[in-house]
């Protein structure tokens, strides 16, 4: 039976909302429209995904955010 969400289309829904939720509860902007908090990219695995491999894909995940402007490492 084949899925009904992508895993695509799920992921991007997660951080979407919790995004807009962090946003409004946290930090107390209404304004969400053109805001960033996640990086741009994810991980799924469901079998051999080591600790290092997930530590290496988030150090270039951070750099790669920080390349476009959408995040400041200062």
């Amino acid at each position: 039976m084949p899925l009904e969400f992508s895993v695509a289309d799920t992921v991007g829904f997660l951080k979407g909302k919790s995004a807009e939720g962090i946003h409004r509860e946290l930090l107390q902007e209404r304004r969400t429209t053109g805001l960033h908090f996640w990086a741009t990219g994810y991980s799924v695995g469901t079998y051999g995904l080591d600790e290092e491999r997930i530590r290496k894909y988030i150090r270039e995940q951070e750099q790669l955010d920080v390349g476009q402007g959408n995040l400041d490492l200062k």
